[in-house]
């Protein structure tokens, strides 16, 4: 999917002078193995949006900058991804395993610098404001996971407790993220279609992601219409650089 390609080489792009080259080795590897359906869906976004403006007003919209909507998809996916990779960590906490050699550090580090990264490129946008929401109802709901978790002994029937519907908060809350960034680059609202179709695949999906192609099909839109073939994005300041 075209789409998806464009949007992992905008994230290559937006991380590339991470240092040092172990961390940005590592940050690379989340991304070479992600699923692309946020930063997909974002560009998606501003292509529908862009395209139902356009349909409703007598005069053409002024087009928009590919490497704007390049940059701000690569926002989206970034802070899924250190997002996510903190969930695993929060999870498997691998910094206890006495033979990790320190890799769980390293990764704590990386998922800190593509989320901070991710805020770096969308914070002039409308979205900001649902970015931040983002990652503070990630934060609720893995404290409030935690807790659950830890009162499991105490309950008659542990089997009982549901942490996926928690951790798949994430999913949908980045979905939203994606729709609402798209349309913002572009400067306009939400398609609500879009809105709905995100909540129904983050009902379809759960907590993890499929491959882009396997959900985002039915939104490719016309090669006339798409808002981006091979831009790049706007080199970001390293959240390393002091």
């Amino acid at each position: 999917m075209e789409t998806a390609d464009n949007c992992r080489r905008a994230a290559f792009e937006s991380v590339a002078d991470v240092e040092p080259p172990r961390l940005h080795d590592l940050v690379e590897s989340v991304l070479e193995t992600a699923s692309m359906v946020p930063g997909a869906l974002t560009l998606e976004s501003a292509a529908t949006a862009a395209s139902d403006a356009r349909a409703t007003l007598e005069e053409p919209t002024d087009e928009f900058a590919p490497e704007t909507v390049h940059a701000h998809a690569a926002g989206v996916q970034l802070i899924y991804e250190g997002l996510r990779l903190t969930r695993t960590l929060a999870h498997e906490e691998p910094w206890t395993d006495a033979d990790s050699n320190g890799s769980g550090d390293l990764e704590i580090l990386a998922a800190d610098i593509l989320v901070a990264r991710g805020f770096y490129l969308l914070a002039q946008t409308d979205a900001a404001d649902k970015a931040v929401r983002t990652v503070q109802a990630f934060g609720r709901d893995q404290t409030k996971r935690a807790d659950l978790l830890s009162d499991v002994d105490s309950l008659d029937d542990p089997d009982e407790i549901d942490t996926t519907t928690l951790d798949a908060n994430l999913e949908r809350d980045v979905l939203e993220l994606a729709v609402l960034t798209g349309a913002a680059t572009v400067g306009e609202p939400a398609p609500p279609g879009l809105l709905a179709f995100a909540e129904d695949l983050a009902r379809d999906v759960g907590p993890a992601f499929p491959p882009t192609e396997e959900c985002l099909t039915d939104l490719e839109p016309p090669s006339s219409k798409r808002p981006l073939e091979d831009g790049t994005t706007d080199r970001a300041t390293s959240a390393t650089d002091h």
